[in-house]
């Protein structure tokens, strides 16, 4: 992409909805139907969640809208006819896009793709898609008597195995295309978000906190943050909007979300209070925060000379305790870590917490046994709710995350 093409004020719409379709190239082609007006609107969806479209206007949609709404709506140039420059094979050879999206779709753009004929830059595009294995999702719309024909249900017929479709609404005698937002809808879940999560407001934090005994010295855990950053991770790929109040943790915080980065557990506490003033759907407690202060931290260092010292410490405020105060009807989510107990014992804690804090799930772990301590980028939980409990098993931290998420999806309407 050129300077010129950075500069087009249309793409400041890019990732203003969303992460989830971010670096995804995708072909929008654009048939001779009526509803070829929904196109624009559809190219923009799939720019606020982060793609990049090109679009392909076959000759009668541009006697309907504009190829220069086109170019105004994505940024790009619009092809409207193949040249020496290979426009076919450029946006659709292989690994050239992630997808190609026909909205909307005549019969007579489905019959040419059915029986091998690229007569036009659609058609062209599209056998050399279909060939590159290039994923391919058509939105029909027609007459419904011309939906009904045994010609175009045949047509359907040998292509629904190979391309995705989506069903068109029938309307007034009409099979109507799918309304962009629908189709917006389909795109994002193909690419692995979730219909659930997508939108959806969730605040979380990560990490572990540092408590300074001196200027230099500080009380701190062993938290990498992985499990919360790949939790994070999973919610942002799916759609959600992220608030990751994230402590010092060795890993990098997820792309895609706000990162608020604090210290102490009081920046902690102090900012989930402050995001709590907005509505979240969700409040996921991962952090690993300090439970006991330094009482008077020492403004200067502390001798090392002394034989030995003496550390007063206060209990901090339990953060996970003020969010259902704040937030009643939050989807709230706390984790619980022990260390060598039985999974009897583990599960007892975890209901002991689930009630104390009014969470709806608490995800507990035992981070004292001895293969954990061989490899901390695996683990096993045991989610709790407050009518079952469910192991995971040994697994990677990036699968736990998974699971989790999973759990999170089953509690959202």
């Amino acid at each position: 992409m050129n300077k010129k093409e950075l500069d087009h004020p249309s793409l400041d719409i890019v990732e203003s909805k969303g992460t989830g379709l971010s670096g995804k190239k995708i072909v929008l082609c654009v048939a001779g139907s009526v509803a070829a007006y929904k196109s624009i609107e559809l190219a923009r969806l799939l720019m606020r969640h982060g793609a990049k479209v090109t679009c392909v206007m076959s000759n009668a949609s541009t006697k309907m809208i504009q190829p220069d709404y086109m170019k105004w709506a994505t940024g790009n140039d619009v092809i409207t006819k193949l040249t020496g420059k290979l426009e076919h094979i450029n946006i659709a050879d292989y690994k050239k896009s992630d997808l190609i999206i026909v909205y909307p779709a005549t019969a007579n753009t489905l019959g040419k793709l059915a029986n091998g004929i690229d007569d036009t830059p659609i058609s062209t595009v599209l056998t050399v898609g279909f060939g590159s294995k290039t994923p391919i999702l058509m939105a029909l719309a027609m007459h419904a008597s011309m939906y009904e024909n045994a010609a175009v249900k045949k047509n359907i017929s040998f292509l629904k195995n190979k391309i995705d479709f989506i069903s068109p609404n029938m309307i007034e005698g009409k099979a109507k295309a799918s309304e962009p937002e629908e189709v917006l809808e389909y795109v994002l879940k193909k690419f692995g978000l979730s219909p659930k999560l997508h939108g959806k407001k969730i605040l979380m934090t990560a990490g572990p906190t540092i408590e300074q005994i001196d200027p230099i010295r500080a009380i701190t855990n062993l938290s990498s943050g992985k499990t919360g950053v790949s939790l994070a991770k999973e919610l942002v790929s799916a759609g959600a909007k992220v608030t990751f109040v994230y402590g010092p943790g060795s890993e990098k915080p997820p792309k895609g979300a706000k990162i608020i980065n604090v210290m102490t557990s009081k920046e902690m506490y102090n900012s989930v209070k402050k995001e709590l003033k907005n509505k979240f759907d969700v409040v996921i407690m991962a952090a690993a925060i300090s439970d006991y202060i330094p009482t008077n931290p020492s403004k200067k260092k502390i001798k090392s000379s002394k034989s030995s010292i003496t550390i007063n410490l206060k209990k901090s405020p339990k953060i996970i305790d003020e969010v259902k105060k704040l937030q009643k009807d939050v989807i709230l989510i706390g984790f619980k870590a022990e260390t060598n107990v039985t999974n009897a014992q583990l599960i007892k804690s975890a209901k002991r917490k689930l009630k104390e804090s009014s969470s709806d799930l608490i995800i507990a772990n035992d981070i004292g046994k001895e293969r954990y301590k061989k490899n901390s980028n695996n683990n096993q939980i045991i989610i709790v709710d407050s009518k079952k409990s469910i192991t995971s098993g040994w697994m990677k931290k990036e699968k736990i995350a998974k699971i989790i998420k999973k759990q999170i999806e089953l509690r959202l309407e």
